[in-house]
């Protein structure tokens, strides 16, 4: 049978996340939740808690200071007995933060997640932050495109057994 060959983004690895971070929905774009470093700690367990996330990034004048995440706010606040309403996020935060460019493939953001130990990742457009990727994006994507080929060989398969009988 006649097997034609794959595009490179049709290649998984080689999928940028402009493909992957693209709404299935145009008229429903996927929304960016950001905090400032003035805004409390507090403020952004709210933010957290309202939008069902785990991560914030940290903007201070369209610039990316910083990063937030459930953990840090448990273990740099909470545990540290800082009060919760009053302590700013500068004070928490992640300053040095890993980025990935969104022209960047999906290989590329999981060796960095894994090199560095983290679940997510800003993504950055002309230096400016349009997103965030956690690993459950990647690996929904992941399973979505290993249905796709599993659906594929299936047909494929039905096709051989269909031809020889």
């Amino acid at each position: 049978m006649d097997h034609p060959l794959r595009q490179p983004q049709e290649i998984l690895a080689y999928r940028s996340l402009r493909q992957i971070l693209q709404p299935k929905d145009p008229a429903k774009p996927r929304p960016l939740w950001t905090v400032a470093s003035r805004d409390t700690v507090m403020a952004v367990l709210q933010i957290m808690a309202d939008k069902n996330i785990g991560f914030l990034p940290v903007i201070d004048q369209d610039k990316l200071v910083g990063v937030v995440s459930e953990r840090d706010c448990a273990r740099r606040a909470a545990l540290a007995r800082k009060p919760l309403d009053t302590t700013p996020v500068a004070d928490i935060m992640v300053r040095e933060v890993i980025t990935v460019d969104i022209s960047q493939k999906f290989g590329d953001c999981l060796r960095l997640m894994h090199q560095h130990r983290i679940r997510h990742l800003p993504v950055t457009e002309f230096g400016k932050v349009v997103a965030v990727v956690s690993i459950r994006d990647l690996l929904s994507e992941a399973v979505a495109h290993n249905a796709k080929i599993i659906e594929e060989l299936e047909r494929e398969r039905m096709t051989m057994l269909t031809s020889t009988v």
